[in-house]
């Protein structure tokens, strides 16, 4: 089995979201967070939730990326039942057996996401909604093969990454080119 789990590359995520998840905890979507949001209404930092942030499990916090790990079914369980907890009172779920059932399905899904990718990938969503209702679409991105065109110019850990895959109903409209990003920044 494998699982999202919260990375950070960079600090940014620290400054785009209030409430910055820590890294190396277990993650889902967080879509659920944002059910009834108004995208127009938001601002600034809850704005960057909305549009690109994974929550972990712990506390809700967010992430711009996670990484497809494995995962034991203990911890599994254990992912479930911080996500429950959180569940629980964040949105007074009736029982605990409530927020559970909510929890594993939530977890179930983050799951789904890393079946067919290899460990060490990584997954960046992008949320929005169309015609009132939300719509999650996924990149991802996996190390750069040896050789690859680039792949000896740049330095520090974004030289390993290349976005590989888009899924969702429709392409992205914006694109991220890594490589792009850190030409200039010396080799």
């Amino acid at each position: 089995m494998k699982l999202p789990r919260t990375i950070r590359l960079d600090p940014s995520d620290t400054f785009v979201f209030a409430n910055p998840a820590e890294p190396g905890r277990w993650a889902v979507t967080g879509s659920f967070l944002f059910l009834d949001a108004d995208p127009d209404a938001m601002t600034g930092k809850e704005r960057a939730a909305f549009r690109a942030g994974f929550a972990d499990v712990e506390a809700l916090g967010f992430s711009t990326l996670v990484v497809v790990t494995p995962a034991t079914p203990e911890e599994r369980d254990a992912a479930v039942e911080a996500l429950a907890r959180q569940i629980a009172v964040r949105f007074s779920a009736p029982t605990m057996d409530h927020a559970r059932a909510a929890a594993a399905e939530e977890v179930a899904y983050a799951a789904s996401l890393c079946e067919e990718h290899a460990e060490g990938t990584l997954i960046a969503l992008h949320r929005t909604i169309r015609e009132g209702r939300l719509v999650e679409q996924f990149r991802t991105l996996r190390h750069r093969e040896a050789g690859a065109p680039g792949a000896d110019r740049l330095h520090s850990h974004a030289k390993a990454f290349l976005v590989v895959e888009s899924e969702g109903e429709d392409e992205l409209e914006e694109r991220v080119d890594l490589v792009d990003m850190m030409k200039g920044e010396g080799t």
